[in-house]
């Protein structure tokens, strides 16, 4: 393949259970878009490729990699209406325009969904990819064999297991090595705060603790004797 075309290629990603913002944020391009509403995240880029020469893809193309929990109705799960302040009339509100499978406010105007039989924000089977995060969390995990330490942000309902997973992009062997919290061997099974590692960041904050000042707890990781493949 021409490298110059991989830019047009979508992000690759790993299907989680949950994600954090900052893995929703990198994928925020035409060819890659990905948004969450109400704690759920949801890949829409098929959905734009379809209909990529329509003009009702720009809202979406601009709020790629965002939440966009407000443009929709907390109750019903439906687009937001208002009242058009030149008309007197119920519209929906688009704060970046009319998009995708929004009904046209003109009798005349083109209100297909094309090969959708409903539209892509009720259409969770098709385009919902997991959960968004109620709250993250981060962790240093320091590599005993090495020394070296990384700090990373993970979902707070994820367990050690899932944590290990995003892991291995920093270290592929990650499996290879026992997981230990204060010297005691961590349920792979359970979240942090299960295995005993609290959330003591609303703490912090109550307390007016400057976050670069937060205590972030550590794991340490220890040195199996069968390498695991990578």
């Amino acid at each position: 393949m021409d490298e110059s075309l991989k830019q047009y290629l979508p992000k690759d990603y790993k299907r989680r259970a949950y994600y954090t913002p900052y893995d929703v944020s990198v994928h925020n391009t035409a060819n890659d878009l990905w948004v969450s509403f109400f704690g759920k995240v949801w890949d829409l880029t098929q959905l734009v490729q379809e209909n990529i020469s329509s003009k009702l893809c720009e809202p979406l193309i601009k709020i790629a990699g965002s939440d966009i929990s407000y443009w929709f109705d907390k109750q019903t799960g439906e687009p937001r209406k208002q009242v058009d302040i030149n008309t007197g009339l119920i519209t929906y509100y688009c704060p970046q325009g009319r998009y995708l499978h929004i009904p046209s406010s003109d009798p005349c105007g083109d209100d297909e969904l094309g090969n959708h039989t409903k539209p892509w924000w009720s259409n969770e089977q098709q385009y919902c990819i997991g959960n968004l995060s109620h709250k993250t969390r981060k962790i240093k995990i320091i590599n005993m064999l090495t020394d070296h330490e990384d700090i990373i942000e993970v979902p707070s309902e994820e367990t050690i297991n899932e944590i290990l997973d995003r892991y291995k992009k920093i270290n592929a062997h990650a499996a290879s090595y026992t997981w230990k919290r204060l010297g005691k061997p961590l349920d792979m099974e359970l979240t942090l705060s299960a295995n005993g590692i609290p959330d003591e960041t609303d703490e912090f904050e109550q307390l007016g603790v400057p976050e670069s000042q937060w205590y972030i707890p550590a794991i340490h990781l220890y040195f199996n004797d069968d390498l695991t493949v990578a």
